[in-house]
């Protein structure tokens, strides 16, 4: 081994270099979310000429072979030569880190792209990018591999049109899990943009199937449209969704929330367009805002003090609430460039001083609204209390019970987390079977019996206190509703084994209900997944194939002697059918098992899906059965 170190150890990463050896530093992974976040930042730049008032369209296309498009009206990347570098601007941006306009409030007062190291990311990460800049009626072209030119901007055309064309393909010696593009993921993000910039008109374009998929997003009303949107199928509290803008030292907030008659928070906050999923200042500006506003009122209501004389927690406040909190910061510190968590300490004092302002008119302007929101305020504090009664009632239980987990738990010898996994699994007949065949060593099995509760219709006191689901939050070891802590979590593979069939199907969906509601950072953190069983057993001789469905029951059949007309065929009805060696071999087995993990792609969405299907609202139910029960092709009732 060679120990001299000297200068000759010391190297230099020039230009793009840094982002092709450490990839990860600037856009926080290889895997699917940095691929669509290379969209984000070519998206961003666009917006960022929107927020500047120059850009009204931004449009993004999927091409074959996952190639991406993205095409805007702005002022058109500048293609004049830089003075101090003696290149071309747009060479500039695309092959320097650190170059951009955004530096310069001139150009843009308030951007999301504010590294300079956003689209020529793009280009170092892409086996190739063309750049067409539609500017003073002239195209420009200038063509990368790799991050380099292959020749000098050039002047190829004429055009009446303005702005930028970026088209690149991900390079997949970087991208080695997957380049290909999920249009659902792409188009959460460019709903949001739309919703936050109101007036700017985005639209995906998916061209890989034969009928192009188009989904375009225009909002007038922005973060009130998005508020709107997402408490469609929710009974509200209040009809007017409360809406204000102001400015204050520089800093631009949007607002808009709305209580409905659910017993979850939604609260999403953005700052210059950026997804903040870790919160941040204004966020917490945001919150303390809300329970001081909520406790004044409060104290100026002597009845409704008195049944409250310790006021309103910020988890009272919040309960029902439907809300976005936007910022526009001139120099916003983000934690990391995926930009994760704002950090600037101004905008908290800022953000609470002028929610106080507006929400504290709004209500006194508004009285009956005041009424029912301290009305479902109370509500919330109620069963507040009596939440952390039967927390405590269950830590009582716990002290004479062995370490606190539930009797029908088989738990596994492993301790740590990482390695374990644990089956909740319908019945007590199945549960028995996959106790006898599972791998003891990394596998817990805890059986249920019966359905549990719906919780899109029930408080978190009623969730503590259920039979059905107290079993759970035990094994789990998080707790749950706002004392939910993902750190303590104890198998870091939650698997869901039903049946497959209604029955089983409406357990899972009980279940992955519970978990988006009380303990969504599980399925944030992709910690829950479907065990998938099969539904066929064929067998012909010492020859044995398991089916999932029915195409792969037709097509194992062709694999066997005769093109199956002499095949044995078992249509399991449950598992409870399947003896301990076949549960294993073909459920719980890691290497030939077939399991689903459950991804949340589009928070919104899920959301949205979760009121429609198990919410107390029937209307948008039926309309959602009549609109696909035609898609269903066998419908098993």
């Amino acid at each position: 081994m060679d120990k001299n170190y000297s200068a000759e150890q010391i190297q230099v990463l020039r230009g793009l270099e840094p982002v092709r050896k450490r990839p990860g530093m600037y856009i926080g992974s290889t895997g699917p979310d940095g691929l669509h976040h290379l969209v984000y930042e070519v998206v961003d730049n666009s917006v960022d000429e929107a927020l500047a008032g120059y850009c009204t369209d931004v449009k993004v296309f999927i091409e074959h072979g996952d190639i991406i498009r993205v095409e805007d009206n702005g002022r058109g990347i500048p293609v004049d030569i830089h003075a101090e570098e003696g290149i071309s601007a747009l060479e500039l941006v695309m092959t320097k880190l650190h170059a951009g306009g955004k530096f310069d409030k001139s150009s843009y007062k308030f951007s999301g792209g504010l590294h300079g190291v956003g689209v020529s990311c793009v280009n170092a990460l892409s086996t190739w990018l063309d750049a067409t800049v539609y500017l003073n009626g002239k195209i420009y072209f200038q063509s990368y591999r790799i991050g380099e030119p292959q020749g000098p901007v050039k002047e190829i055309g004429t055009s009446d049109k303005r702005g930028t064309m970026i088209r690149y393909q991900a390079d997949p010696t970087i991208f080695t899990d997957t380049t290909v593009y999920s249009y659902d993921i792409l188009s959460a993000r460019l709903r949001e943009l739309a919703f936050l910039n109101k007036g700017v008109r985005i639209t995906l374009t998916d061209q890989r199937e034969e009928e192009p998929r188009i989904n375009e997003f225009f909002f007038e009303g922005g973060v009130k449209s998005f508020v709107e949107y997402m408490n469609k199928n929710k009974g509200k509290i209040h009809e007017e969704v409360i809406y204000f803008e102001g400015e204050k030292d520089g800093v631009l907030l949007e607002c808009a929330f709305e209580w409905n008659d659910v017993f979850s928070e939604t609260v999403f906050t953005f700052a210059n367009n950026i997804n903040t999923r870790e919160g941040g200042t204004h966020l917490a500006g945001f919150r303390g805002a809300l329970t001081r506003i909520m406790n004044e009122f409060l104290k100026s209501d002597p009845k409704k003090l008195k049944q409250l004389p310790e006021g309103f927690s910020g988890e009272d406040a919040r309960e029902g609430l439907t809300a976005i909190v936007s910022v526009k910061v001139p120099n916003p510190q983000f934690e990391g460039q995926t930009k994760g968590k704002l950090g600037n300490t101004e905008v908290k004092g800022i953000v609470e001083s002028l929610i106080n302002e507006h929400l504290e008119f709004y209500l006194q302007k508004h009285p009956k609204d005041m009424e029912a929101i301290l009305d479902k305020c109370l509500l919330a504090a109620r069963a507040r209390m009596a939440a952390r009664s039967a927390r405590d009632a269950a830590r009582r239980k716990s002290a004479f019970e062995s370490g606190g987990l539930p009797g029908k738990l088989a738990d596994c010898q492993e301790r740590d987390p990482a390695k374990c996994e644990v089956y909740i699994v319908e019945g007590d007949s199945a549960g028995g079977s996959a106790k006898m065949g599972r791998d003891r060593s990394v596998q817990a099995i805890l059986p249920l019996w019966g359905k549990m509760m719906n919780v899109e219709k029930t408080r978190i006191d009623k969730v503590l206190t259920n039979d059905k689901l107290m079993p759970v939050i035990q094994t789990l070891g998080t707790s749950a509703g706002s004392t939910f802590d993902l750190t303590k979590l104890r198998y870091h593979k939650v698997i869901i084994m039903a049946d497959a069939d209604v029955d089983g199907s409406h357990i899972r969906t009980l279940l992955l209900t519970f978990f988006f509601r009380y303990m969504q950072p599980l399925v944030e953190a992709g910690h829950i997944y479907i065990a998938m069983p099969p539904l066929y057993k064929l067998y012909q001789g010492k020859k044995v194939e398991y089916a999932y469905n029915e195409l792969d029951r037709e097509r194992l059949l062709k694999t066997f002697d005769g093109g199956g007309d002499k095949v044995n065929q078992q249509r399991y009805k449950g598992l409870g059918e399947m003896n301990p060696d076949q549960l294993w071999e073909t459920t719980m087995n890691p290497m030939t098992r077939n399991i689903m993990q459950i991804k949340m792609d589009d928070a919104v969405a899920a959301d949205e899906m979760f009121d429609i299907l198990m919410g107390e609202n029937v209307p948008p139910r039926r309309e959602f059965i009549e609109t696909n029960a035609l898609k269903v092709a066998n419908l098993d009732v």
